[in-house]
């Protein structure tokens, strides 16, 4: 019992998703008879819900998939795992499942906001006893309750997108990979700044419950408009943040414009017609104060001509439209 008090220290001691999920995978794997254990992900293409190992023990260490959901080879269709697609169906806590004499496996989907994007696998020689269950559904209940106290301090109150202190700790990481900006075909992240056009208007003559409204419709369609592996941030106020990954130049600009043209045409109660401005960067060509700062310039560049329009920095730059400001280390002075 000892071992496992100490490996549940640890995993409430981490600060990242990934990483609990990590102890949280190493700690059931410790148990004994213990085959494999692997996090899965859950997502949708085009109506249909696949999953795909997302976490797993590899011949050294744990390992984690990168790569896009809907292109990985390894994904499934969820119908091919009947009794696991039946306990969401069904809003299960747990599935126990034996498939050929001598394997059996039981899965944890992780319930977030009422929705699974998660589902632990654990897998054993021999059936599971009510005890064994007992150990590792009590592991897993302290494993979700500190997710959610995580989810919790990641996410704005209003309209449950990342927040700005999330947006801190992951810009670095995901912009580390970005593609030059020379190269239009090559995949890359791209950083978008996102502005509601005429907001205050908008809390003046409704008043700010509508104000609030619009901001959780917009997260909406913010949500409905970009894949699950990208990162959306609600910045405070009306601004918002789009981290766009492993796509081109003409794939993000499609997808910004698609976005804007989906909150042009909804319709917002009781206030009609909203539009949104937007500015964007390629992710990986600066340091987080130069992107951050040079996505804000395209975004005012859209705000002050016109709006309801998206702008690419380096076509404003290649054009004259705008130019580079001088930099100093980390810090763009304007």
């Amino acid at each position: 019992m000892k071992p496992i008090l100490q490996n549940l220290v640890e995993m409430t001691g981490q600060r990242d998703h990934l990483r609990l999920e990590v102890s949280v995978l190493s700690t059931l794997q410790k148990l004994s008879n213990i085959v494999e254990v692997r996090a899965l992900e859950l997502f949708s293409v085009d109506g249909v819900l696949y999953l795909r190992p997302r976490t797993w023990k590899g011949a050294q260490d744990w390992a984690s998939t990168e790569m896009e959901p809907a292109k990985d080879p390894q994904r499934q269709a969820l119908e091919n795992y009947p009794a696991l697609a039946a306990c969401i169906h069904a809003k299960q806590s747990h599935v126990i499942d034996s498939p050929a004499r001598g394997r059996h496996v039981l899965w944890l989907p992780v319930w977030m906001h009422d929705k699974v994007n998660t589902c632990l696998e654990i897998r054993q020689k021999r059936p599971f006893s009510a005890h064994r269950l007992e150990v590792i559904t009590g592991i897993f209940n302290v494993y979700q309750n500190y997710q959610s106290l995580l989810d919790y301090s990641e996410r704005d109150a209003l309209t449950g997108l990342y927040n700005r202190k999330t947006f801190d700790e992951q810009f670095a990481r995901h912009s580390s990979s970005g593609g030059p900006d020379d190269d239009p075909d090559k995949a890359g992240q791209w950083l978008a700044v996102i502005d509601i056009d005429h907001f205050k208007q908008v809390n003046d003559r409704f008043g700010h419950l509508y104000g609030d409204e619009v901001l959780i419709l917009v997260a909406n369609v913010l949500r409905s408009s970009f894949r699950s592996h990208d990162r959306i941030f609600r910045f405070g106020g009306e601004e918002f943040v789009v981290l766009l990954r492993s796509t081109s130049l003409e794939d993000a600009r499609s997808a910004f414009n698609r976005f804007r043209e989906a909150v042009q045409e909804y319709p917002f109660p009781q206030v009609g017609q909203v539009t949104v401005s937007l500015g964007f960067i390629n992710a990986g060509q600066g340091s987080p104060v130069e992107i951050l700062g040079q996505a804000d310039q395209a975004l005012y560049y859209a705000k002050e001509h016109g709006r309801n329009q998206v702008c690419f920095y380096n076509d404003l730059i290649a054009s004259g439209d705008l130019t580079v400001q001088i930099a100093h280390d980390d810090v763009e002075l304007f």
